[in-house]
């Protein structure tokens, strides 16, 4: 049961912390026309801390936290046999969370007025976060490995 409590709530912060990396390229679009600073690019750059500070960094925490958990459960750490796919899942998990912090980083350049990347790449960065989540929901249902 314990197992079944932990599940949901990395579900269920898993929503938000991925709701968060969708929101915050986007956020990024939007203050890049705004002339560095100006009263829109203040807004933009106070919605961008809130969404880091309120939804981005603690729902990476809990997710981290619950996830360790469960692995733990599942016995990831006694070196129970077919877990392979959470080793993989583990592996783009880690690399959400690097790329969170990249998006932290440009959100922290883009308030002291810099325009480190182009709309262009904000559009195609902000594609990242769903691409690992389709393959990291591949490898939780089906348990290929």
């Amino acid at each position: 049961m314990t197992y079944l409590w932990l599940k949901a709530g990395h579900i269920i912060f898993v929503v938000f912390w991925m709701a968060g990396l969708f929101m915050l390229p986007r956020q990024l679009i939007y203050v890049h026309p705004a002339p560095a600073g100006s009263e829109e690019e203040m807004r933009w750059v106070h919605r961008m801390g809130l969404l880091r500070k309120v939804i981005l960094t603690p729902s990476l925490v809990v997710v981290w936290l619950l996830g360790l958990l469960m692995a733990w459960e599942l016995g990831l750490f006694a070196g129970t046999a077919g877990l392979g796919w959470l080793h993989a899942k583990l592996l783009l998990v880690v690399l959400l969370t690097g790329f969170h912090g990249f998006l932290v980083a440009q959100a922290k350049r883009v308030g002291a007025g810099e325009r480190p990347l182009s709309e262009r790449q904000l559009r195609m960065l902000g594609e990242v976060p769903g691409l690992l989540l389709v393959l990291i929901v591949v490898l939780v249902v089906l348990k290929p490995f």
